[in-house]
């Protein structure tokens, strides 16, 4: 098969062309890109078998990386897609993360679906939804996706005039109100659109066919343009104020007696040099010359569908050459309040065997007065609404569990931090507090609901102010979103650390395995202040490396991203190549000797978050006089080393475990505390011994 080649040709060409060999392998033409939406016509010789374009010229919606998702999707002529493929993406789950397979095969579930259906990832109240089930770890992404395939097919269906613009399939259809009827002569019926029109001249007709082979053909004369080549009306006859007023009292009630439960019966009048009828539906039962269109679904008429119509009733109707009754059948779920076209179609012969076809559309829309449509249900309603709302809003409420369990646990820090006198008095009871938390954190935020910051949100968000920031790409993950509010909130009010110590799902993994390690006496190592206070600049170094390269691309910096292990840990929970397994394992073993020496050292979103922490209003912390001159003891035990020997705590190395209020409040180990004690202790000891006097009772 040969594409007709373009100046402006597309990128991806040789992947589109594959897909488009895999779908019509009998094709042997594809044209060059057409149009607003540069659409591509797949045709086998004169026969169009489909359409092709790139979604990016249709819609432009942002997936999780701020930057849209390339759709290659192919249509058929009857609006059914049979094939959505993945150009170019720049998701970062899927660039080294979830296998591309995954996707693909995701995509592979629109292939016989229509552009009207609607398509819901995961669970939806509309019960003629078809429904898809989501990739696992790559949920937003999917239901972008999902966005991208149908909004971009139906665009280019309504385009390429294969679906009706306002076609609704899944609305219940209107009833004709067969209890409404008034006498009407044939001004009203055409003035209140009852009966619709359409008058085509022969200079008309002969400029349909401009430019093609049939152009010259039968032609008119200078003095023929304006002469009348057809003068077409067309009406809907169920209605008994249209069917009744045309054909009589007894007309109408036979007919309408004849038609089946969900039959409708259409009348064609016309005059004119031109027969809507032919004399094709003789030779071969079919008429060729008229046909109906509906939710883009043509509806052709047989001779058993037709009756003749000699009489008819109507004050001031005109004189026709030919009147017809056209039966639609109940098969076809004709909806009498939706609009429909009545297609005429002009041959005009090129050869011994050839011809070319121009079709004239007369549209109808049915008066309101004479239907009724039926009211919608409680449960139509919400799908009605669901369909409705912005794609971010239905992510919300797919994840509307997780929502509610990482606000509630989120108000429980909250509490936790503006408490923090109080439960720093109770050390036992706070330990095992932050461990139940820290286990919530890896499991339910990490695992579960996949809430893992990372530094790729960092630089989209950076990115997205210089370019096109949209609120609703960031709303598109709420456990993220809500977890990023979260984190700067409470940067402002307390600096990195709570993230840090608190929500971090690898930074929670690795605490908990050094703790285990130090229950279990494992020696611990720690190195030279000095060394550390200078190792601190690391992750600010790769901050701004990461940064650079996400100027020049931000694909790069997304791969370049993979130094944090939070993708394998956590997203992916280590189902990867060896490779970063083995390097996320790594961290891992390495706490069990030393303390979160990721988080310290090297977490290039560490350091982004240490950048605002130095705009915090509050210091929460509390220290006194003693601390690092002469007591040190806080800043030994301080077991990621964020309490300088002179006693001042780093907050932008803080990871805010409250150990050091522990301390703090604790009079049987805080030094201060300790000497306060023992003064007031000895104090009680030197204090004279009150006077007790002594009675003596005489003897009888």
């Amino acid at each position: 098969m040969q594409a007709a080649e373009s100046p402006g040709a597309q990128p991806h060409a040789e992947l589109a062309q594959a897909r488009i060999d895999r779908v019509f392998p009998e094709a042997d033409t594809v044209s060059e890109p057409k149009g607003d939406y540069g659409v591509r016509t797949i045709a086998a010789g004169e026969e169009v078998l489909g359409y092709a374009f790139q979604s990016l010229n249709v819609v432009n919606i942002p997936a999780y990386s701020g930057k849209p998702v390339n759709m290659h999707i192919i249509l058929d002529t009857e609006a059914v897609i049979q094939d959505a493929y993945v150009l170019e993406h720049h998701e970062p789950i899927l660039l080294i993360g979830i296998p591309e397979q995954k996707l693909h095969d995701f995509n592979a579930k629109y292939e016989g679906i229509g552009v009207n259906q609607r398509v819901v990832v995961g669970r939806s109240r509309d019960a003629n939804a078809v429904t898809v089930d989501a990739v696992s770890g790559a949920t937003v992404t999917v239901m972008v996706i999902n966005e991208i395939v149908m909004r971009a097919a139906h665009e280019v269906a309504v385009s390429l005039g294969l679906i009706d613009a306002q076609a609704a399939t899944a609305q219940k259809p209107a009833r004709v109100r067969e209890e409404v009827y008034e006498p009407a002569d044939w001004a009203k019926l055409t003035g209140n659109g009852a009966v619709r029109r359409l008058r085509l001249t022969r200079g008309e007709v002969d400029k349909a066919f401009e430019g093609t082979e049939a152009e010259g053909v039968d032609e008119a004369g200078p003095q023929e343009v304006d002469e009348t080549f057809i003068d077409l009306y067309a009406t809907h006859l169920n209605p008994p104020t249209i069917g009744r007023n045309l054909l009589g009292e007894n007309q109408y009630r036979f007919l309408m007696e004849d038609l089946e439960p969900g039959e409708h019966a259409i009348g064609v009048f016309g005059r004119g040099e031109y027969s809507f009828k032919g004399s094709g539906y003789v030779r071969g039962g079919i008429f060729d010359r008229v046909q109906l269109r509906q939710f883009g679904e043509s509806i052709s008429f047989r001779d058993r569908d037709y009756e003749r119509l000699s009489d008819v009733y109507a004050e001031g109707m005109p004189d026709f050459d030919e009147m017809a009754i056209f039966i639609v059948r109940e098969h076809y779920q004709f909806d009498p309040g939706s609009p429909w076209t009545l297609e005429l179609l002009v041959r005009r012969q090129t050869g011994p065997v050839s011809s070319i076809f121009t079709s004239f559309e007369l549209p109808y829309q049915m008066p309101e007065q004479y239907i009724e449509r039926p009211e919608p249900t409680a449960e139509e309603i919400a799908a009605a609404e669901e369909a409705n709302r912005p794609l971010w809003v239905n992510i919300w409420y797919q994840k509307s569990f997780q929502i509610g369990v990482i606000v509630v646990a989120l108000l429980l820090l909250t509490v936790i931090l503006f408490l923090q006198d109080t439960f720093t008095r109770r050390p036992k009871f706070l330990h095992w507090l932050r461990r139940g938390y820290l286990i919530f954190t890896v499991v339910f935020i990490g695992w579960y609901a996949l809430g893992q910051l990372s530094v790729v949100n960092v630089l989209t968000f950076a990115h997205s102010l210089f370019q096109d920031f949209r609120w609703s790409l960031f709303l598109s993950d709420p456990v993220i979103f809500i977890l990023w509010v979260f984190t700067a909130a409470s940067i402002l009010l307390w600096g990195r650390g709570v993230f840090c110590g608190w929500l971090c799902p690898f930074g929670a993994m690795q605490e908990l395995i050094n703790e285990a390690s130090r229950k279990l006496k494992v020696p611990q190592y720690e190195l030279p202040f000095a060394v550390h206070e200078r190792l601190w600049a690391l992750k600010y170094i790769i901050l701004l490396v990461l940064f650079g390269i996400s100027l020049e691309s931000m694909s790069a910096a997304e791969q370049a991203a993979e130094v944090e292990p939070f993708k394998t840990a956590v997203t992916m929970k280590f189902d990867r190549q060896w490779w970063f397994v083995l390097y996320a394992a790594l961290w891992l073993v390495i706490s069990i000797f030393t303390r979160k020496v990721y988080c310290r050292y090297i977490c290039p979103l560490g350091a982004a978050l240490a950048i605002p922490s130095k705009f915090r209003l509050f210091d929460w912390l509390k220290r006194r006089k003693e601390c690092g001159d002469p007591c040190q003891l806080c800043a030994k035990e301080c077991e990621i080393q964020a309490i300088h020997p002179d006693g001042r705590i780093n907050a932008n190395e803080c990871h805010y475990c409250l150990d050091c209020q522990m301390t703090y409040h604790n009079d049987n180990k805080c030094p201060p505390l300790v000497n306060k004690k023992k003064r007031r202790a000895k104090g009680k000891k030197k204090a004279p011994n009150e006077y007790i006097p002594v009675v003596q009772i005489a003897e009888p």
